[in-house]
């Protein structure tokens, strides 16, 4: 399997890691920690030192019940670091749901656009459409950030995820965008309840008969911290786990926090998986 991006064509016959680049001031797990400029391309130096395969650049924090970042305030953020990041010559994701950010990004030089509204948005689908071959991650989320957790989607999220992201892979498929240039998110954590959550990765082999490459975002997430009862701070241990229990169900890039103990956690999984096929 292989994932189409601007610049790379991605083989994902081993998981890729994306390693998370925050670039906010209110992001529920680092915020402000890398808010300027120099500060992220530190970081962003740093995870690639540690095993990331993938950056994801983001300027706008979409935890439950936040105010949205205005264009100018994402441009402000986001701008600065993917004009520096790209010349570091691996795969360059933005998290963004904004058309205008974008058509800038991908004027940049950005590889993958991460877009938690599955280009939903007014001219979010266009401006992918347009161009000839960057990668675009579709995220399943039900409502929005700023009340998605006090209405959460009811019943079975499995099947509604994945009509969900079908029917939105079919209007970039009529809009003449190539099937390997499309990435799946389940959205963990939007709009879903703990159990939900969980339901989700027991089942995600479910979501994977369509074809598409999995991303699965667990890095910090509250349900996590539900299950062990540790801070956001203190989860790089079950994030690496959920990470972990994603790949081995399928998915093919997991995009975290912790790079480090990610990258690890996944050798060892290589390494029985190597010794499996010797026996």
């Amino acid at each position: 399997m292989q994932w189409q991006t601007s610049r790379f064509l991605l083989d994902l016959g081993r998981p890729l890691v994306m390693g998370i680049v925050n670039v906010t001031p209110d992001s529920f797990s680092d915020g402000g920690r890398f808010a300027s400029t120099k500060t992220a391309l530190e970081h962003c130096e740093q995870l690639l030192g540690e095993g990331a395969d993938i950056l994801d650049i983001g300027g706008e924090s979409t935890r439950p019940g936040i105010a949205p970042a205005t264009l100018d305030e994402e441009r402000a953020r986001v701008l600065p670091v993917v004009r520096e990041a790209v010349r570091l010559d691996v795969p360059i994701s933005v998290d963004t749901y904004k058309p205008e950010v974008m058509q800038e990004v991908l004027d940049l030089g950005a590889d993958i656009v991460n877009d938690i509204w599955a280009l939903r948005r007014p001219g979010a689908l266009d401006v992918v459409a347009a161009h000839p071959a960057c990668g675009v991650c579709l995220m399943h989320m039900h409502g929005e950030p700023q009340t998605m957790q006090r209405s959460p989607l009811q019943g079975d999220a499995v099947p509604q995820v994945r009509e969900f992201l079908r029917e939105r892979s079919e209007a970039l498929k009529a809009a003449g965008v190539s099937v390997s240039r499309i990435a799946w998110d389940p959205g963990i954590g939007f709009g879903k309840t703990v159990e939900q959550n969980f339901a989700l990765l027991a089942r995600q082999r479910e979501l994977l008969h369509e074809g598409y490459p999995l991303l699965a975002g667990w890095s910090r997430k509250s349900s996590l911290g539900t299950v062990t009862g540790e801070p956001v701070h203190q989860r790089a241990v079950a994030s690496a786990a959920a990470a972990l229990l994603a790949v081995d169900r399928g998915a093919r890039i997991v995009r975290v926090h912790d790079v480090r103990e990610t990258v690890a956690a996944l050798k060892v999984w290589g390494a029985m998986q190597s010794a499996e096929g010797q026996t």
